[in-house]
């Protein structure tokens, strides 16, 4: 591990566990209803230093308290900001706004629907802002998902194929840009069972490429666009999307990419998730993930399967391996130990190959890690993980669960 990331982790886990202890200690500190009158009337006295104190207790409630929902809340929202560390895009500033809400307080069997706006600066240049969520309308009978974010920073390419990828000598350096906008919205068919039409615009350009690496592109566009429409089918009987307990969640989704739509490269997708979880003792979960996406036709170079992200093969330099195809799965570990705090541990695996034929079990690519768990609101984790891949390891920090 590097020295700055060994660092950033000591950093993170001291900060975490202090505010959850000062939170314990300060619940022994709250003024009575008399006495908080009293200060309140003595506000135009308080010293600089005691204003300061009331911040930081206001500060330390606030996360102490951060977990608890309100049962007539019908908004329940939630503000995080905290440093960050990964492989591809370095040391970082991220801010989190997340939210929870009912679209229909009345029924308290419904799912309560979620949004999370989130903003990231680092020292490698990279910029972020992003939206995504989902909702649930009133019986469950509609369910809307959606997702945008842009983002640039400068990162490194490889070219496309396991072959290129697992060669260090051919990283290039360039800058990338991406804009992303997609939405799912699915009506129910049955008992935990949804299907209806997805959309996705992605913009993405590649800039500032090294000469001596040009030839990775394979004379590809470096700028490219595209327009997607398809059907989505998803079961998901998940106690809860953002950090279930037990149920399952299978997600098909079957695109389109055409030239009549204005797309300079055509082709299709086929995308299949499906993830379970089951409790198997006190506190722990066992959670496990198969992943797979198929490409027909000819996807540009920053439309293939890609390994490694926050959700999956985590620790991978994004997207240092791509192909048409990619076969992946995870099993995970996650266990609560004391009050907010928690642990995870995973083993995964992974293969991006151009057609069927061509699979190899020494192309297989391996993953594992671990990762601290803080549950900053109710049911909802920060989590920083450390992966370990082929390449080395990276580590992360992020907001809910891999999965």
């Amino acid at each position: 591990m590097e020295k700055s990331t060994l660092n950033i982790l000591r950093i993170t886990l001291f900060l975490l566990a202090w505010l959850q202890l000062a939170g314990t200690k300060a619940s022994a500190t709250i003024p009575t209803e008399e006495v908080s009158q009293k200060i309140a009337s003595q506000t135009d006295s308080l010293s600089p230093a005691t204003e300061q104190k009331g911040l930081l207790r206001k500060v330390v409630n606030y996360f102490r308290n951060s977990d608890k929902i309100s049962p007539d809340k019908k908004f329940d929202f939630g503000f995080l900001p905290g440093p960050h560390y990964s492989s591809t895009a370095g040391l970082g500033l991220g801010m989190v706004a997340t939210g929870t809400y009912s679209t229909d307080r009345s029924d308290s069997l419904l799912p309560r629907s979620n949004i999370s706006l989130y903003g990231d600066m680092t020292t490698k240049g990279f910029l972020l802002i992003g939206l995504k969520g989902n909702n649930i309308f009133p019986k469950d009978k509609y369910r809307l998902d959606y997702r945008l974010y842009v983002y640039t920073f400068p990162t490194e390419f490889w070219g496309i194929g396991y072959e290129n990828g697992d060669n260090d000598n051919n990283e290039t350096d360039y800058r990338r840009m991406r804009f992303d906008i997609m939405a799912r919205f699915m009506a129910r068919i049955a008992p935990n069972a949804y299907l209806g039409p997805i959309v996705n615009f992605k913009y993405i350009q590649a800039r500032d490429i090294k000469p001596e690496g040009i030839h990775l592109w394979a004379g590809e566009n470096q700028t490219v666009h595209s327009q997607t429409v398809g059907l989505s089918f998803t079961y998901d009987s998940r106690d809860f999307m953002l950090n279930a307990y037990w149920g399952w969640f299978v997600q098909l989704d079957q695109t389109f990419t055409p030239r009549f739509l204005g797309n300079d490269y055509c082709f299709s997708t086929t995308e299949l998730t499906a993830s379970t979880y089951r409790p198997i003792w006190k506190g722990g979960i066992l959670a496990g993930e198969f992943h797979t996406q198929f490409n027909y036709g000819h996807p540009a170079w920053s439309m293939l399967a890609e390994v490694g992200s926050n959700q999956r093969m985590r620790g991978y330099f994004e997207g240092r391996y791509r192909d048409k195809n990619i076969i992946e799965a995870q099993i995970e570990l996650r266990q609560k130990i004391y009050r907010r705090h928690g642990f995870a541990l995973w083993a995964g695996a992974a293969e991006i190959f151009p057609r069927f034929e061509e699979l190899r079990l020494k192309k297989i690519l391996p993953n594992a890690g671990i990762g601290y768990r803080w549950e900053f609101k109710k049911r909802i984790n920060v989590r920083a993980d450390y992966g370990l891949t082929r390449n080395g390891g990276g580590f992360l920090f992020s907001i809910n669960e891999a999965f």
